[in-house]
C-alpha cells in the first residue's frame, strides 16, 4: 500500500492523520520535526509527504525543498492555519503540490492525497512507456524493425507475465498467430501447453464439443469420453482464432469460463475447473458484430481486457526487406538450393505491392520464388503477384471497375469466389479471410454456385 510521510509538530493531530489514513489502508510513517522526517525519507519507501507549514527548527518550506533536492517528483502536500495567499504561492513556487488550510475535513485530505498518488502513479508510467519505447524488443521468429510493430512488441513484453485476457484484432494473415505465441512463450505459463483452434474452420454443431469436450453417449458416434481444447490447455494458454466466427449459443459458455473458470463437458453433469490463460483473435470488427446483435457485449468486455492491433504489412512495408531475407534463408535451407538473396528490382516490386493477404502472402510468394529461381538470386521474373480483381480499383477513365464484357456482376462475383478458393489452395476458412466475409457468409454464396462445402 502507498505510504504517507506525516509531519506534524502536534501529537494530537499526528496520531488523528495516522489513524484516518490507516482506516483508508495507507501505511504510515510520522515525525515530529523535518530533521526527523528526512531521516524517515532516506530509510523507508515514501510515496507521498504531507507536512506542517509550521515546525520546530527547519520550517515546512525549507523542508519542502530539501525533499524536492532528493527526489523531484515527490508529492509534497502543505497543511497550516496561517493561510494566506502569499505562503500559499510561495508554497507552490517552491513545488508543493497542494495545500490544506486547517481546520480542513479528513476527507479532504484524503481525496488530494488520493488525487498526487494518481498523478505520480501516472507519471511513473509514461516514464517507463518512454523508456520501453526507447528499447528495440525482440521475438522469436518475429520480424519488427518497424516503429509500428515495435509499439505491438513493447505490449506483448509488458502483457505476456501476467494473466489477463488478450485480444489480437488485424487483418488475415498479419501475424497474429505468432503473436499470440510470443505472448505465451514469454508468460509464466511457457512451460505448459499452448494450445490453438480455428473457430471458423470448425463446423458450427462441432465447435462445443472441440472446446469442451464430450461423454460417452453424448451424441451418436461417441462412443468414448473425449477431452476439450480448455481441458488440454490447462495451466496453458488458449489461442482462439476468429472469435468473431463463434455462435451466440457458445458464446455463453466461453463467457463462464472466463468468468468462473469452469465448464461442463457436452452431454455431462460434472463441473469441471481449468486454469487457462485465454488469447483470442479476429480479422472482424466486434464493435459492428455487437451492433448487429451477433456478439454478446459481456464476452466482448471481458475478451477485451489488453487489445492489441496488428497494423497490416502495407502500413510497414520498412519490414519488408528483412522479412524477405528470413523467408529466403528458410526456404533455401529446406528445399536444399542456394538461393542467398533478391535483385533490387525484385524488391522494389515487393515493396510497392500493396499486399492484401499481408505477411502470410508474401510468405507464400517467396517460397514459390525460390523454388522457381534459376540462379543464386531472385528477380522479377520469379516473383508472381496475384491480383485479385477489387471494387476499389480504378479504370483508367477514373470510374469504378465493372465486370469484363460478357460476364452479369452475379457471375463476376463467382469468379473472385472462385479465384479466391484457388488461392487459398481449396481451403475454404482461408478464403473467406481473402474475401473479408464470414466462413457462414461464403457457405452461403458457396451453395448457390453448387460447390460442396465439405471440411477444409
Amino acid at each position: 500500500m502507498p505510504t504517507v510521510l506525516i509531519v506534524e509538530d502536534e501529537k494530537k493531530m499526528q496520531r488523528l492523520l495516522e489513524l484516518s489514513l490507516a482506516e483508508e489502508g495507507y501505511t504510515t510513517q510520522a515525525a515530529a520535526d523535518a530533521e526527523s522526517a528526512l531521516k524517515l525519507f532516506g530509510q523507508h519507501r515514501i510515496d507521498v509527504v504531507i507536512t506542517d507549514l509550521k515546525l520546530p527548527g527547519m520550517n515546512g518550506l525549507e523542508f519542502l525543498q530539501a525533499v524536492k533536492r532528493a527526489d523531484a517528483r515527490m508529492p509534497v502536500v502543505l497543511m497550516t492555519a496561517f493561510g494566506t495567499v502569499e505562503t500559499a504561492v510561495q508554497a507552490m513556487k517552491a513545488g508543493a503540490s497542494d495545500y490544506l488550510i486547517k481546520p480542513f475535513s479528513l476527507e479532504e485530505m484524503k481525496l488530494i492525497l488520493q488525487r498526487e498518488l494518481d498523478v505520480r502513479r501516472l507519471q511513473e508510467e509514461n516514464r517507463d512507456l518512454r523508456e520501453a519505447l526507447g528499447k528495440r524488443y525482440e521475438f522469436k521468429n518475429i520480424v519488427a524493425r518497424s516503429a509500428r510493430m515495435q509499439e505491438v512488441l513493447t505490449v506483448v513484453e509488458r502483457v505476456a507475465p501476467t494473466n489477463s485476457t488478450v485480444l489480437l484484432g488485424g487483418e488475415s494473415g498479419a501475424g497474429k498467430d505468432l503473436i499470440a505465441r510470443a505472448i505465451h512463450q514469454h508468460s509464466r505459463r511457457a512451460s505448459g501447453p499452448f494450445v490453438k483452434i480455428n473457430c471458423a474452420a470448425i463446423p458450427e454443431n462441432l465447435l462445443e464439443s472441440e472446446l469442451f469436450g464430450y461423454e460417452k453417449g453424448a451424441f451418436t458416434g461417441a462412443v468414448a469420453a473425449k477431452p476439450g481444447k480448455f481441458e488440454l490447455a490447462d495451466k496453458g494458454s488458449i489461442f482462439l482464432d476468429e472469435i468473431g466466427d463463434v455462435p451466440p449459443s457458445i458464446q455463453v459458455k466461453l463467457l463462464r469460463v472466463l468468468q468462473e473458470r469452469e465448464f461442463e463437458r457436452l452431454g455431462g453433469t460434472k463441473t469441471l475447473k481449468v486454469d487457462v490463460r485465454l488469447i483470442a483473435a479476429t480479422n472482424r470488427d466486434l464493435r459492428a458484430a455487437l451492433e448487429q446483435g451477433t456478439f454478446r457485449e459481456d464476452l466482448y468486455y471481458r475478451l477485451n481486457v489488453v487489445p492489441i492491433d496488428i497494423p497490416p504489412l502495407r502500413e510497414h512495408k520498412e519490414d519488408i526487406p528483412d522479412l524477405v531475407k528470413a523467408f529466403i534463408d528458410r526456404f533455401s535451407r529446406e528445399s536444399g538450393k542456394t538461393v542467398t538473396g533478391i535483385t533490387q528490382a525484385a524488391m522494389r516490386a515487393l515493396i510497392e505491392f500493396h499486399w492484401p493477404g499481408n505477411v502470410r502472402e508474401l510468405e507464400n510468394i517467396i517460397e514459390r520464388a525460390v523454388a522457381l529461381s534459376a540462379g543464386d538470386e531472385i528477380d522479377t521474373a520469379d516473383i508472381h503477384l496475384d491480383f485479385l480483381p477489387s471494387a476499389g480499383r480504378r479504370t483508367a477513365e477514373g470510374s469504378a471497375a465493372f465486370p469484363p464484357p460478357g460476364l452479369t456482376l452475379e457471375q463476376f462475383e463467382d469468379e473472385i469466389i472462385r479465384e479466391a478458393l484457388r488461392r487459398a489452395d481449396g481451403n475454404k476458412s482461408q478464403a473467406a479471410r481473402l474475401l473479408g466475409l464470414s466462413r457462414n457468409a461464403l457457405r452461403y454464396r458457396l451453395s448457390k454456385i453448387g460447390v460442396a462445402d465439405d471440411e477444409d
